[in-house]
């Protein structure tokens, strides 16, 4: 029953997405309010069909039906249910699923909240989402469907990987990290109409930019949550890797970030709109070659789908997308009018537009160091048959010194007038935090900091911040200043005012302290492996760790072994630590789950290598100020989240004028 019905469901989708191409194709090249009224109403069908298609699947999982194929992949009698709700996307079909449901729902939202704006638009924009949400449809209709039918139905099946059941983030990091990665797919859907169309003007920009920021948010949310994830549950004591995948997530959120920086220039000064939609679509191109590395198999990698037959279909569908890109761009951004702002106004050498567009270059080439590090060993092995790896001492050579820029210009851009400044205007804005950046290197290098990079990267991130700090109060002193109003009510007022502002700069503050974090945490990590015999007890580093025994633990799913470790520092006592090993099923080598005491100066982090009743063997590790990282990444996502605000002022005024 369940596999009918949802191969029905899947069906209904795919004829109601391709239908509802149709419609929005007519919609746009007739500018027809009726046919861009038929794709929204297919739109609608298709999000309910996948809605429905994704709930039904979720149901066989946790009901245990094994007639389903995929339940029989993933699932098992003995899984917990959030891990069962969770296995929808622990694997290849399951996560087509997801995806498609997940576009199906972005489309069928973009289609209720632009109901009223231009049918051509609309219709362009929507048909390019559902022609997306097609090829999915086409995939867990037909090569990847997860509602196959099994015949005879087995009583029992594997239960999904046990690296996602480890830790209860991995019922949060992939929606999230999905959120930005699917939903990249509404603005390179409104840049596309835009070039169709041949205009991009203001109202368009305002639509395009909140969904920008709610997608880049989430994306960012998602790649934090990665790190936060890979940190907690893979033992090594690290949050980033450089694995393919990891950089298939940060490529798209680097030219995103640019988009975003271009398309405030094209709204203030009317310059850069050409350039915000090249990179609005090169980005939605990189989460296509980003699905390709996770789906392929080409790439090892913990997040890789090993067994995929789909692979040669993704690229098959980038190829498309890339190709029609370049066609329409070429053949459209002669015609384009863009009447986003102003007229275009010169603008001198030292200005804001100037550093936006030298941040917006440095995020290029950093996005393109990062893609050449992560394809060239693909390339190499294809032209010369041998295999090589690229690892972190490449991208830390070669992305040290472009991070160091992008901090500098972080306090530069937002500190420079725009159109440009005198001297006296330029030595106003640039001179404090310049001396305040230079007091705090000094103080920093009389305390012992002896790292050239962590010194420069505190060094630039203190003028970023001050610079931040600065821009940040002024809307809040102006609202003191004009209302005599409390001082708590003060910052809601100024963000409500200007939430562009408040946001750009809440965002800019979370990744100084993501910089200085990753920076200490990275360069002043100590680690060693230490064996402990039972009623023993060892120091290092300022611990005393004693080993008190271990105890097995029999779940449903696993059977895990606990070491119970007494931490101290000096005299005090941190508690108790039980890292653990796990055994599963399906696996025949243990899954451990490391034991963290978070502290805001530093973590102790353990993780259990062998558990005996008489010893214990960990890896410890000390990593430096890395809380802060996952607060530093949790203010990115906030200033993304308050810039999307529209301004209340602005919508006060325009209610009361209508």
């Amino acid at each position: 029953m369940i596999p009918t019905l949802g191969r029905a469901l899947l069906f209904l989708g795919l004829g109601a997405s391709a239908a509802g191409i149709s419609a929005g194709v007519i919609a746009g090249w007739r500018r027809s309010s009726e046919a861009a009224r038929w794709t929204r109403n297919l739109t609608y069908v298709s999000a309910a069909a996948f809605g429905l298609a994704a709930l039904l699947m979720v149901y066989a999982l946790l009901v245990h039906d094994f007639s389903v194929a995929y339940v029989a992949d993933v699932g098992s009698t003995t899984t917990p249910a959030m891990i069962s709700v969770v296995s929808l996307w622990s694997s290849l079909e399951g996560s087509m699923l997801f995806w498609a449901f997940i576009a199906a729902a972005y489309a069928g939202f973009f289609a209720w909240g632009t109901r009223h704006d231009d049918p051509a638009r609309v219709g362009w924009s929507l048909a390019v989402q559902l022609f997306v949400l097609l090829f999915f449809a086409l995939l867990v209709a037909g090569e990847a469907t997860p509602f196959a039918l099994i015949d005879p139905t087995p009583t029992e099946g594997p239960g999904p990987n046990p690296l996602l059941q480890n830790h209860i983030l991995m019922a949060v990091h992939p929606p999230t990290l999905y959120l930005g990665y699917v939903g990249m797919a509404v603005p390179f859907a409104m840049a596309v109409a835009a070039l169709a169309t041949g205009k991009l003007d203001a109202s368009w920009t305002r639509t395009m930019r909140s969904w920008s920021l709610f997608v880049w948010a989430f994306l960012t949310l998602g790649i934090v949550l990665g790190g936060w994830w890979s940190y907690e549950v893979l033992g090594w004591g690290g949050y980033w890797a450089w694995d393919p995948v990891e950089n298939a997530s940060l490529l798209p959120w680097l030219t995103f970030t640019a988009f975003l920086h271009s398309l405030i220039v094209a709204e203030r000064r009317g310059r850069l709109g050409l350039l915000a939609l090249v990179l609005v679509i090169a980005s939605f191109l990189l989460t296509m070659l980003g699905t390709f590395m996770t789906r392929s198999g080409v790439f090892n990698s913990v997040h890789s789908f090993t067994q995929s037959p789909v692979g040669p279909v993704f690229l098959g569908f980038l190829a498309l997308c890339l190709v029609g890109s370049v066609l329409l761009l070429a053949a459209r951004m002669d015609a384009l009018k863009i009447e986003i702002g102003p007229k275009p106004r010169s603008a001198e050498l030292v200005s804001r537009e100037a550093g936006f567009l030298l941040a917006n270059l440095v995020l290029v080439v950093f996005s393109a160091t990062v893609l050449l590090g992560t394809v060239y060993p693909l390339i190499n092995q294809a032209i010369t048959g041998e295999q090589v790896s690229v690892g972190g001492p490449y991208y830390e050579t070669m992305t040290l010194p472009l991070i160091a820029g992008l901090l500098a210009l972080m306090g530069i851009g937002p500190a420079l007038p725009w159109g440009g400044a005198s001297t006296p205007v330029l030595l106003r804005q640039l001179l404090p935090p310049t001396v305040i950046a230079i007091a705090v290197g000094a103080i920093a290098k009389v305390m012992g900091l002896d790292n050239s990079w962590v010194h420069l990267t505190l060094t630039l991130a203190t003028f970023a911040a001050v610079v931040s700090f600065r821009e940040i109060w002024a809307p809040i002193g102006a609202a003191l200043r004009r209302s005599g109003e409390p001082a708590w009510r003060a910052p809601f007022t100024a963000m409500a005012a200007s939430p562009r502002r408040m946001g750009a700069h809440i965002a800019h503050l979370g990744v100084v302290v993501m910089a200085i974090s990753i920076g200490f945490s990275t360069a002043y990590k100590q680690e060693a492996e230490l064996n402990i015999e039972l009623g023993q007890s060892t120091e290092w580093n300022g611990y005393t760790i004693g080993f008190l025994g271990a105890e097995r633990i029999d779940d449903p799913h696993r059977t895990s072994t606990r070491a119970k470790l007494a931490v101290f520092e000096g005299r005090h006592d941190l508690g108790e630590l039980m890292p653990a090993l796990n055994k599963y099923p399906r696996m025949s080598q243990s899954i451990g789950t490391p034991a963290v005491i978070n502290r805001p100066s530093e973590d102790l982090y353990i993780s259990a290598v062998r558990v005996a009743s008489d010893q214990v063997s960990i890896r410890a590790y000390v990593q430096p100020l890395v809380s802060w990282v996952w607060l530093g990444g949790i203010l990115v996502v906030l200033g993304g989240l308050v810039a999307a605000v529209p301004r209340l002022r602005r919508r006060r005024e325009q209610e009361r004028e209508a």
